[in-house]
Parts: C-alpha cells; sequence; structure tokens
C-alpha cells in the first residue's frame, strides 16, 4: 500500500511539475507577445507623436503669425483713421477758408453793387428833384 501511496505522490508531484512548466511556457509566450505589442505600438505611436509634434508646431506658428497680422491690421486701420481724420481738417480748412473768403468777396461784391444802386437812385432823384423844380419854375414863369 505504500507503493500505491508513493506512486500517487509521484504522479501528483509529474502532475505539479508538468503544469508548472506550462505555465511558465504561457507565461513565456504571453511575454514575448506583450513585447511585441508594445514593440508594435511604439512603431505606429512614435510617427504619430512625431506629427502631432509637428502639427502643434505649426500650429503655434500659424497663430503667431495670425497675431502679428491682427496687430498689423490694428495699425493700419489706425493710421488710416488719423490718416482720414486729418485729411477730413484739411479738406475743412481747404474749402472752409476759400468759401469764407468767397462768401466776404461775395458780400463785398453785393455791398458794391448795392452801393452803386444806391448812388444811381440818388443820382436819379436829383435829377427828378431837378426837373421837377425846373417844372415848377417854368409853371411860375408867365409870359
Amino acid at each position: 500500500m505504500t507503493d500505491v501511496w508513493l506512486a500517487i505522490i509521484a504522479l501528483a508531484v509529474f502532475v505539479m511539475a508538468a503544469i508548472q512548466v506550462g505555465a511558465i511556457v504561457m507565461g513565456m509566450r504571453l511575454a514575448k507577445r506583450v513585447d511585441q505589442l508594445t514593440t508594435n505600438l511604439e512603431n505606429d505611436v512614435k510617427p504619430l507623436i512625431r506629427n502631432l509634434t509637428e502639427m502643434t508646431a505649426e500650429a503655434s506658428r500659424a497663430a503667431t503669425l495670425a497675431t502679428q497680422q491682427v496687430e498689423r491690421v490694428d495699425r493700419l486701420f489706425g493710421d488710416l483713421a488719423v490718416s482720414a481724420e486729418r485729411t477730413m481738417q484739411i479738406a475743412a480748412q481747404f474749402v472752409g477758408g476759400p468759401a469764407r473768403n468767397g462768401f466776404a468777396l461775395f458780400s463785398a461784391a453785393r455791398a458794391a453793387f448795392s452801393a452803386f444802386r444806391d448812388l444811381r437812385d440818388a443820382s436819379r432823384r436829383r435829377q427828378a428833384s431837378y426837373k421837377s423844380a425846373a417844372d415848377d419854375e417854368e409853371s411860375l414863369f408867365i409870359g
């Protein structure tokens, strides 16, 4: 009976050793597959990371250029507003000065014509009064 028990124990030890060897082999295969998967993942992800880094650098460069362009446009519109204001002031002076001078000349011409008209009217009145005085004197003449 001890031989049977020893055979059973030996068989059990053999089965346990086989299971352990099988587990070690499976573990090594699993480690090899994990290593291959990691290598593949690194090879696939590295270009993505490199492309992402390049895209980020390009986006940063584009944002910098856009900021510079916006600042340039802001300066341009600021300068344009200042130039427009100066132009309007110059135009106002250019038009307003001669317009004032022209209005003054127009007023002077109107005053001169008015003065000439008043002189003419006064001259006519004087002639009319001389004529009426002469008519009055003729009517007094008895002859």
